[in-house]
């Protein structure tokens, strides 16, 4: 079973560090990175702390979430086990925010199925992906 679970890690990784690189450059797709770029631009306009007084510009939100998204992907695919952990958090809280938003403009709940299905997956990472802490001889 760990086996599978390693395989999922890494698939999820990669999947990540791909969406990423799709966000920050358009040499993997123009016409992908173009209909992001679009995107984004409605994101930023109900981006959740537009209340608190951050408005993101929506070029460099794009920019902040492919990053994110490309250094959480490999750190979750191939990083150390406490790094593993930690961009887990931070995609999840990514996905979150994808579903969040995705919902606030009114989607069509089958455009939040992409990210509840990774934010289903990177939850059960974290609840039964990771191997256990070593235990000690007096226990």
């Amino acid at each position: 079973m760990a086996a599978a679970f390693t395989a999922l890690r890494v698939l999820l990784g990669l999947f990540f560090l791909l969406a990423g690189t799709a966000k920050l450059s358009a040499r993997l797709s123009a016409e992908l990175h173009r209909h992001m770029q679009s995107e984004f631009v409605r994101f930023a306009e109900v981006f959740p702390l537009k209340e608190l007084g951050f408005a993101p510009e929506p070029g460099r939100l794009l920019e902040a979430v492919g990053w994110v998204e490309v250094v959480a992907g490999l750190l979750l695919a191939f990083g150390p086990q406490l790094l593993q952990e930690i961009s887990n958090f931070i995609l999840s809280v990514v996905m979150i925010g994808a579903i969040y938003t995705l919902l606030v403009l009114r989607e069509p709940l089958a455009m939040c199925a992409p990210a509840t299905l990774c934010l289903g997956l990177l939850l059960l990472l974290n609840i039964r992906g990771y191997a256990d802490p070593p235990k000690h001889k007096f226990e």
